[in-house]
């Protein structure tokens, strides 16, 4: 194993942060693993520690095919951002900015420094791709902010990889992942090892998150070169791993046994490794996702769970004012999978309280909820 600690730039005067790499085995061939990145997520990072002693055990066994590289901790400015006890890891606190949003789009580059280099062998486009990625990102001017460092950190490592998990979770949730609908076929082994709920696809869910910036610039450049012979190299998801509170220690092995298993089907890794528990999960466009809101303030009680498939009118929740005694029953508008609810239980103004999944497009253009 070899750590690898990058210094993130503008750090307070007397203070200094790091993003920390733990890079396993060697070979053309890498996956990058990272958790928490909203640093309030902790799920992930529990379950990164199990697949740390595990691939430190694989390697010493000499089972490793490639390179796999794990970041437990991908972002320590939000670990620090606590406020009279309470996390605030979403969002960076000077800027307000979300910690998932905003990262470097790297197709537009890519595209004019290659130009017409590409040409019909696919194995010499992706490596001239991938070189051509980490050349722009090493190029760019100096970080203006360590969240800006951070992001570059966390992208110049994954951007050469072939698999890319980013493991977060959602308030109170069933296991829920997003990927392009193009990788979907590839994906629905992952989600039968680790009993995924449903699968969210969309080809630009807008906000150039994490996981998009790394799959994205593919399918843009197969678009913009016809004639090139450029597959998709870049597998990259976001997996919610249930919810906040779900960091026991027996879900985090869990979930680390079937990422492995996962990996070995990729190639990654060999040995016998159990087939997968469940069946696939169905995925579902993401422009199909109902989020719920209340219609006034009050207590939430909630009817059904995450995991649940609902129908169109079913009751998810109410919402009770004990002042004016009003109370108001909000329903699924659409049949599909509840997938997460909100974990404070108070109704306020323009926050969601519950997300169901359904298969007919309800929503265009951006998609993600800040």
């Amino acid at each position: 194993m070899q750590r690898i600690d990058h210094v993130l730039p503008w750090s307070h005067l007397g203070s200094e942060r790091k993003v920390s790499v733990f890079r396993f085995g060697e070979g053309e061939r890498k996956a990058y693993i990272q958790a928490s990145l909203h640093a309030d997520e902790l799920p992930g990072m529990r379950t990164a520690w199990e697949l740390k002693k595990r691939l430190g055990a694989l390697e010493a066994r000499g089972l490793l095919n490639g390179v796999i590289e794990l970041v437990p901790v991908a972002n320590p400015l939000g670990l620090g951002q606590l406020l009279q006890g309470n996390f605030q890891g979403r969002f960076e606190a000077g800027s307000g900015k979300n910690f998932n949003r905003d990262f470097v789009e790297l197709s537009a580059p890519v595209a004019a420094a290659l130009g017409d280099k590409l040409g019909d062998d696919p194995h010499a486009n992706v490596r001239l791709i991938r070189q051509a990625m980490a050349d722009h990102l090493a190029a760019l001017p100096e970080a203006s902010s360590q969240l800006q460092g951070m992001q570059r950190v966390l992208l110049s490592h994954a951007c050469t990889a072939d698999v890319v998990l980013d493991l977060h979770c959602d308030a109170e949730a069933a296991l829920h992942m997003y990927a392009l609908p193009q990788h979907w076929p590839q994906w629905r082994s992952l989600s039968a090892h680790l009993n995924v709920k449903v699968g969210l696809l969309a080809e630009d869910s807008g906000g150039s998150s994490f996981d998009e910036a790394c799959s994205l610039p593919w399918l843009r450049l197969s678009r913009q070169f016809p004639d090139a012979q450029i597959p998709l190299a870049c597998l990259a998801t976001t997996i919610e791993l249930g919810g906040q509170a779900d960091t026991g220690r027996a879900q985090a092995e869990a979930y680390a046994e079937g990422i492995l298993a996962f990996l070995a089907e990729q190639g990654l890794i060999t040995g016998e490794w159990p087939n997968p528990a469940f069946e696939p999960c169905e995925g579902m466009p993401f422009e199909g996702t109902e989020l719920l809101f209340a219609p006034h303030p009050g207590v939430v009680s909630f009817s059904r769970k995450p995991g649940e498939w609902v129908e169109a009118g079913d009751e998810i929740f109410q919402v009770i004012d004990p002042l004016s005694d009003r109370v108001s029953t909000v329903c699924a508008g659409t049949s599909g999978v509840l997938f997460a609810i909100e974990r404070l239980r108070y109704a306020q103004p323009g926050f969601w309280l519950a997300k169901v999944a359904g298969r007919e497009a309800l929503r265009h253009g951006r998609l993600l909820n800040d």
